[in-house]
């Protein structure tokens, strides 16, 4: 993503977590108020870090919506409906650092075995989703900065999921999507 895009994105995240702040609602966008690049339907995710820790991390991994409005209400959600985290305060806010990924179209990877898909996995680069059934898990991309191991990986992405450690099976989906990362304070 170019520059001039990164910051008028990582503006609008901190607008949105503002105007929640203020208002309890998402920010209202007029998507004609964007450049096209913002109003095509792009999937993102918001990541809020405080002092080092996650505060939040909401997205969508498929696009259904302009790009712009998705970020807008992503936003909102990382800062105060992340059910792992009480909602965003006023003081929290000024010491916030933000990351926007955005997300690629996912593509189903092809694999014979577990072993055969972690040989696929690019540390790093990929981020998947993992589904089996009604359970399904994704990590971005920079979780490999946490997890860089392949195998830490997927056994952590499969107990994301609500599987154990070390489950497998054959009817194990996994998708790999790309991002282009934003990030700033």
């Amino acid at each position: 993503m170019e520059e001039q895009y990164c910051k008028q994105l990582l503006q609008m995240v901190k607008k949105s977590i503002e105007f929640g702040l203020i208002n309890h609602s998402v920010l209202p966008v007029d998507i004609n108020e964007f450049p096209p690049v913002f109003r095509e339907q792009r999937a993102t995710f918001v990541t809020l870090h405080l002092q080092g820790e996650l505060r939040g991390c909401i997205g969508t991994l498929k696009a259904h919506q302009p790009f712009i409005v998705d970020l807008v209400k992503n936003a909102f959600s990382a800062a105060f409906n992340d059910p792992r985290f009480p909602a965003l305060t006023e003081r929290e806010f000024r010491q916030l650092h933000y990351h926007v990924s955005i997300i690629s179209e996912p593509t189903s990877m092809k694999f014979t075995s577990e072993d055969d898909l972690l040989s696929q996995l690019k540390p790093g680069i990929d981020g998947l989703i993992l589904t089996e059934g009604l359970s399904c898990g994704t990590f971005l991309p920079s979780v490999w900065e946490q997890l860089p191991d392949k195998v830490l990986f997927l056994n952590h992405l499969k107990q994301k999921a609500g599987f154990a450690l070390n489950y497998w099976s054959d009817e194990i989906r996994v998708e790999r999507y790309r991002v282009d990362r934003c990030d700033g304070e």
